[in-house]
């Protein structure tokens, strides 16, 4: 059984429970580790503290670090994809984006507007690539360099079978690349075993941490050939930013000094609690959150052995008193946030599993959730169309 870790509140801070895919819940601890005497981050002491990180976020993913290493940026998740697509890509290549979700979507606009060579592989979002279609791509267009996809599309919670992309990718010479957003620190997640190149999170959502700190961890020889490859972006390059650290112990540009001791307190709970511990912990929230919409009638968008295990995407009722933003705003007035979804032609709402919580959290969730849909008068279970 996972170690009971987040109990109620030490401090006089109201603890709302994160159903969101991020930023998370945080422990006490976290947050009060941001409150340390002011420090230039140019100091020596601070620089340490980077070091030290960067190796505990490679040995998170079980990367060798003599082989890799993680480079850190200041911004959200999106920097990373923004960074790994302009950064690896070499002149007269270009990319295969395996796009089944938001996310994927958003690095194929990342390369539009870069106007990065690339093909946009699109495939329904409620279905995972087949593997005999990306090899058909990957045969045909030998100038391919870069494969790109996500490991968790968080919009719906599916989850893509990334060790068979990555192998693909490696027989034709590609380098793999994957969004881990929303799965670092939270699934298992072997950088060899999985045959990933080059993954990417940010601190707040598995190590359950502050926003505003991402990296990117990746093999250190692909890094350092990209310091031929066009120049693209001077915030967002790579090599630059991993070559600056290597030369003076800090980051390019002023870091975010708070979540970054935030975010060393962070790893070290995660170490504390455990990899499979931690694992255990969200499977057995998810498994709670799909019991109880499944109690209440709801459908979800993803079939059970395509989901993640990290969120639960349910579908809308037909009742006409159905109205989320009413929902939403009737449980985050008593501590709990709920998120609408990311999908283009189905309205759904998302219940996240990540962050600091626990059972007991979710139990208390639907109580009150019950309770709200009795105030909207939504008839309980819900009901569909049929067909739906």
């Amino acid at each position: 059984m996972p170690k009971k870790m987040y109990i109620k509140s030490m401090l006089n801070i109201k603890r709302n429970i994160l159903l969101n895919p991020g930023p998370a819940t945080t422990t006490d601890t976290v947050k009060m580790a941001q409150v340390v005497p002011d420090i230039c981050p140019r100091e020596t002491e601070f620089g340490n503290i980077l070091a030290q990180m960067q190796d505990d976020l490679v040995k998170i993913v079980h990367g060798d670090t003599k082989e890799y290493t993680a480079v850190l940026f200041c911004g959200s998740g999106t920097i990373n994809m923004d960074i790994c697509l302009n950064s690896l890509l070499p002149d007269g290549k270009k990319i295969l984006i395996v796009n089944n979700g938001a996310y994927s979507a958003r690095a194929a606009e990342i390369c539009e507007y870069y106007n990065l060579p690339h093909i946009n592989m699109k495939i329904p979002v409620d279905e995972i690539p087949k593997m005999e279609a990306i090899e058909d791509i990957l045969q045909k267009n030998p100038d391919i360099h870069l494969v790109y996809t996500t490991h968790n599309e968080t919009g719906t919670g599916l989850l893509n079978p990334i060790r068979e992309i990555g192998a693909l990718a490696h027989k034709y010479n590609c380098v793999f690349t994957v969004d881990t957003t929303s799965t670092y620190a939270m699934l298992p997640i072997d950088m060899e075993k999985d045959n990933i190149d080059f993954c990417m999170a940010s601190a707040q959502k598995g190590l359950m941490s502050m926003t505003g700190l991402s990296f990117v961890i990746g093999k250190i020889k692909f890094i350092e050939e990209s310091e031929h490859y066009p120049k693209r972006s001077y915030y967002c390059n790579l090599y630059l930013q991993y070559k600056y650290f290597l030369q003076t112990g800090q980051m390019h540009f002023t870091p975010p000094v708070q979540t970054v001791y935030a975010t060393k307190q962070a790893i070290e709970e995660y170490f504390k609690e455990g990899e499979d511990e931690k694992f255990s912990r969200h499977k057995m929230v998810n498994e709670t959150i799909c019991n109880g919409l499944k109690k209440l009638g709801f459908k979800e968008f993803i079939k059970k052995e395509l989901q993640s295990g990290l969120v639960a995407s349910a579908i809308y009722p037909d009742d006409k008193n159905w109205d989320f933003d009413k929902i939403h705003d009737y449980c985050y007035e008593r501590g709990f946030t709920i998120y609408p979804g990311k999908i283009f032609d189905t309205n759904t709402f998302r219940l996240c599993s990540l962050g600091a919580i626990d059972v007991s959290d979710i139990e208390a969730f639907f109580k009150v959730f019950e309770k709200a849909l009795e105030h909207c008068k939504v008839a309980v279970p819900v009901k569909y169309a049929e067909g739906i």
